[in-house]
């Protein structure tokens, strides 16, 4: 069985699954007229500030608070991810080189669309906002198409690797709020079709550029890449979130807490899959908090 071949029976299955598992996001959930501020949003484990001389210092108050806050984030960072995502899938749905993926687009645009509008939903029902993207741009503006391809599915699958760890986790965590963890539940209930698409078609895209022996294509990719993983993880980190839970000096505080050594680990946590994979497949030569080695010849 050749690559396509294999990628062609994944996406069969993917579609049916889609198929048999196909929900309206708009009559899906049982919106409650208010969530109380007194309560767990998040995980408290998945916090920014879990593990940190901070987050010892603030009482649960404060925590449950700020992870009202947090929980808004982690949602507006997927409406801002799932908007990329729509626009790129858009552009390559039935174009030269994606024939076989295109029939899986259609129900993953499908699905992304819906998510795309819980989140906002929830956001706008119980926060009266949307945070703003203030991603950091790390930019690869490669004229070649067929890096750019490459780039678009592992931005999107990093991306959605990431989401599905909070995903899994508030999915089971029953002192959240039903709400939130149906939200949860449905998300990676969808995702784990995404994320399985994902890792063939970044595979297929990143067989051709490997072919064409240019190490220092293949260096630029590995950073890229390495660096989009730590900026990821640093977007959980809003200072806006920390202003809205009542915390003074919020980019004060965001500094302390992304330099406090008890959150390596939870970013390994984070990314450990992605990471696992990437390394697995030869496409990053070191964890993206690893210390800088040169990549071994192919």
């Amino acid at each position: 069985m050749t690559a396509t071949d294999s990628i062609a029976e994944t996406l069969d299955h993917l579609v049916a699954d889609a198929t048999d598992h196909h929900y309206s996001p708009y009559t899906r959930f049982d919106w409650v007229d208010e969530l109380a501020d007194e309560q767990w949003w998040m995980s408290p484990d998945l916090l920014s500030v879990a593990g940190t001389a901070l987050g010892e210092r603030l009482g649960t108050e404060r925590l449950m608070a700020l992870s009202k806050w947090e929980c808004v984030n982690f949602f507006s960072l997927n409406i801002h991810g799932i908007r990329e995502l729509l626009m790129e899938v858009t552009r390559r749905i039935h174009t030269p080189g994606f024939e076989v993926p295109s029939e899986f687009f259609h129900r993953f645009l499908g699905e992304e669309n819906g998510h795309m509008w819980f989140f906002a939903q929830f956001c706008l029902r119980y926060a009266g906002k949307i945070y703003p993207d203030r991603t950091l741009r790390i930019g690869d503006d490669s004229q070649d198409p067929q890096v750019a391809s490459f780039l678009v599915f592992a931005r999107i699958l990093i991306f959605e690797e990431i989401v599905d760890h909070f995903n899994i986790r508030m999915g089971r965590d029953e002192t959240l709020h039903p709400l939130m963890v149906d939200i949860n539940r449905a998300h990676h209930d969808d995702e784990w079709r995404h994320i399985v698409m994902g890792r063939k078609l970044v595979e297929h895209l990143y067989r051709p550029l490997v072919e064409r022996g240019d190490a220092e294509l293949l260096d630029r990719l590995d950073t890229y890449l390495r660096r989009y993983m730590t900026g990821s993880i640093q977007s959980l980190y809003n200072p806006a979130a920390y202003r809205d839970a009542g915390l003074a000096d919020p980019y004060g505080l965001r500094n302390e807490v992304l330099a406090d050594p008890a959150r390596v680990a939870r970013h390994e946590a984070f990314l450990k899959r992605i990471t696992r994979f990437l390394l697995s497949s030869k496409i990053i030569t070191r964890p993206p908090f690893a210390t800088e080695q040169p990549r071994e010849s192919t």
